[in-house]
């Protein structure tokens, strides 16, 4: 039997990525994309994730369950409260972009370093990184360079731009046991970074899907 995942989008940049690590990973999986960009548009305005932000969000997430999703899997990561919410009220699984790559980087070393190009993401992926570390028991310390400037080209269609400006700031992370690329879209950048480090670079597509198809095929054999 088919299991169909959706796709909770709030950037349409976050797409390609995902589509193509379903397509490496788990082409089987019928996958249906739910896409609200005015959600990064509004958050962008914000200091902070607002209570309406929150409940914009959650809303999405419960028509995703209510096309009978067997899982979600959301790809923008400026929205950990609200995914915390939504993971709460659904009796599925929900997945945030990032955890599986966290968990990756774990196994990497102590010393990680992190490429962000949205700054509205970096707080709520801090606090969700250290969350993991405290889990896990770990002493592991996150720094994260922010390349401003490079998510606004890539909307634009300039993924050349965009790559060149991200692996440009990779050599300020080169000390680090590892490199995380921050979000689904800076993945689009990972040989760029590959070939200005020697450390190991993750991004987070792959991991999340590899991680969803286990947790769905978990769930199917306990039923």
């Amino acid at each position: 039997m088919t299991s169909r995942i959706v796709l909770l989008h709030a950037t349409p940049v976050a797409m390609a990525p995902i589509h193509s690590a379903f397509t490496d990973l788990w082409p089987e999986a019928e996958l249906v994309n739910l896409l609200d960009d005015g959600l990064t548009i509004d958050r962008a305005k914000t200091p902070g994730l607002t209570a309406e932000l929150t409940d914009r969000f959650v809303r999405l997430g419960e028509y995703a369950h209510d096309m009978q999703a067997a899982a979600i899997l959301v790809t923008c990561s400026a929205f950990g409260p609200a995914i915390d919410r939504l993971a709460a009220e659904l009796p599925i699984p929900v997945l945030k972009p990032n955890e599986a790559m966290f968990r990756e980087a774990l196994n990497s070393g102590k010393n990680i370093g992190m490429l962000a190009t949205f700054g509205p993401a970096v707080e709520t992926m801090t606090a969700e990184f250290e969350e993991f570390v405290a889990q896990a028991g770990s002493e592991a310390r996150l720094t994260t360079v922010l390349v401003a400037d490079a998510i606004d080209l890539l909307r634009k269609g300039d993924r050349e731009s965009h790559n060149r400006l991200v692996a440009d700031r990779a050599h300020e992370l080169a000390h680090c046991d590892v490199i995380m690329l921050a979000h689904f879209s800076t993945s689009n950048a990972a040989e760029a970074v590959r070939s200005r480090v020697s450390i190991p670079v993750l991004t987070a597509p792959h991991a999340a899907v590899s991680l969803i198809k286990a947790t769905v095929n978990h769930c199917g054999e306990e039923k």
